[in-house]
Formats: structure tokens, C-alpha cells, sequence
């Protein structure tokens, strides 16, 4: 239980912390920089208390939205991918995620690229439409939804990847 604690704990501030040192300060065309910190709620124990975890989330958004001054809209984003995340988990992992057997790394790559896919795009979604806040701008949410999740996805599947431990 500790150790749980402890490693959610650092997955939590080492997502904060890359997403503000580093990501916010990437700029690729100008514009795109990845959005990493979404990877705390995606590698969140899928067993863990709803509440917790919904407390959580809504905690992680706000602590970007203060130091990205987005007035509240990473925190509504993040609340909404983690209200929904069990729907998605069902709906990538099937009968491994109803009898709590799923673990992200161990996965086939297809079902974990529905779930991260999935996610990422809902939460880039409502975190555009929050920001930007005008349905005759809808064109530029759909595209910034389109070019930041495709490099959050690369960069999320990428640390998955590099940092996951293989059980043997």
C-alpha cells in the first residue's frame, strides 16, 4: 500500500513538473507542445477508489491550470478523461478489465494504443473547446485537438514504452 502511494506520488509531480519545465516550453511549428501530464491519470491503478481518483485528476488540472493561467479549463478536461476512463478501459481491454487483471505495459499495443488514443483526444478536445470558448472557432479547436494529441500520443506511447517494467 505504502509503495503504491509512494510511486503514484512521484508519477504525480514528475507530471507536473515535465509538463511545466519542460513541455509548456516546447513549441514545434510554433504552436504544438505536448501535453504530458494526462499520463498520470492514463497510468492511475485502474483498481484505485473512484473518488480518489477523480479528486486527483481534478487536483493535477488545476495545479497545470496555475502555472499555464488557463482558468480551470485543464482541470475540467482531466476531471472529464478521468470520469470516463473505466468506459474506456472496458471498452479497449474488455473481459481483462472487468476482472481488474489489466496492466498498462503488458498489454497488446493495439488495445493499449485504443485506450491512450481515446483519452488523449477527449481530453484535447474539451480542454480547446474550454479555451478557446467559441463555436465559430470550432475549425481551429478540431485542429489544435488534432495536432496536440497526435504528439502527446508519440510522446506518451514513447515513455511507456522506455519506461514500463517487463514482468518476465
Amino acid at each position: 500500500m505504502g509503495s503504491v502511494v509512494f510511486w503514484n506520488s512521484l508519477r504525480f509531480v514528475v507530471a507536473v513538473l515535465a509538463q511545466i519545465l519542460i513541455c509548456n516550453h516546447i513549441d514545434l511549428f510554433g504552436y504544438i507542445n505536448p501535453l504530458v501530464y494526462i499520463y498520470f491519470i492514463l497510468l492511475f491503478p485502474f483498481n484505485a477508489n473512484r473518488s480518489l481518483f477523480l479528486i486527483l485528476a481534478f487536483a493535477l488540472g488545476l495545479t497545470i491550470d496555475l502555472f499555464s493561467d488557463s482558468g480551470g479549463a485543464n482541470a475540467a478536461a482531466c476531471v472529464i478523461i478521468a470520469y470516463i476512463r473505466p468506459f474506456v478501459l472496458r471498452f479497449a481491454f474488455g473481459i481483462s478489465y472487468e476482472h481488474q487483471s489489466v496492466r498498462l505495459e503488458n498489454t497488446a499495443f493495439g488495445q493499449r494504443m485504443v485506450y491512450i488514443i481515446i483519452l488523449v483526444f477527449i481530453h484535447h478536445f474539451f480542454l480547446f473547446l474550454l479555451e478557446i470558448f467559441n463555436i465559430s472557432n470550432i475549425l481551429l479547436t478540431l485542429k489544435n485537438t488534432l495536432f496536440f494529441s497526435i504528439f502527446t500520443i508519440l510522446i506518451i506511447t514513447l515513455s511507456i514504452t522506455l519506461f514500463s517494467r517487463k514482468s518476465s
